[in-house]
């Protein structure tokens, strides 16, 4: 597939959507993260603490590879460091809140923020927080995505669950595979 050194993939989506819990689900090894205290009025009705830079963790397949996945901040004022995460990335996972207040406006504007890194490589959605708001519905967010072009998979997940954030990568790396 690839060397074993350079798996890297990304979970993007808006605050609060799991993506530091879905990186310490997962990681075989202490998850990094730079979660600090959460300032703007916004995240803190959402959450008391924030990451301000990256998170980080580390799992191998079953056939010996190892996946590093990085975590960017969800808040937009650090959107620089997506960038800086997605070089040499070989796919996205963007969790986006359904109880968000608007979260079909939330994946377009992650779509946006990757367009660039989207154009060569693809990426999964996990729709978390469906225990919380069950509307929209799945169908809606594979609307967003196709009016942009896109035609990824959208599944809904719970970023406290290990087999949910494995069926997430396990369908990303499938899409690499095959792509």
């Amino acid at each position: 597939m690839h060397e074993k050194s350079q798996i890297k993939i990304i979970f993007t989506g808006s605050v609060g959507a799991g993506k530091t819990t879905a990186i310490a689900t997962i990681s075989e090894t202490l998850p990094i993260s730079t979660d600090v205290i959460s300032t703007e009025a916004s995240v803190k009705l959402r959450k008391s603490k924030t990451t301000v830079a990256m998170d980080y963790g580390e799992l191998t397949l079953n056939n010996g590879e190892k996946v590093h996945l990085y975590g960017t901040p969800g808040q937009i004022r650090f959107a620089f460091m997506t960038e800086i995460l997605t070089a040499g990335a070989l796919g996205l996972i963007i969790l986006i809140d359904n109880s968000d207040d608007d979260p079909l406006a939330q994946l377009d504007y992650y779509l946006h923020l990757n367009e660039e890194f989207l154009m060569d490589n693809p990426a999964v959605v996990g729709i978390t927080h469906f225990d919380e708001a069950s509307r929209p519905a799945i169908k809606d967010y594979y609307g967003v995505l196709e009016n942009r072009g896109y035609l990824w998979p959208v599944v809904r997940v719970d970023a406290r669950e290990a087999a949910d954030i494995h069926l997430l990568l396990e369908t990303l790396l499938a899409l690499l595979e095959y792509n």
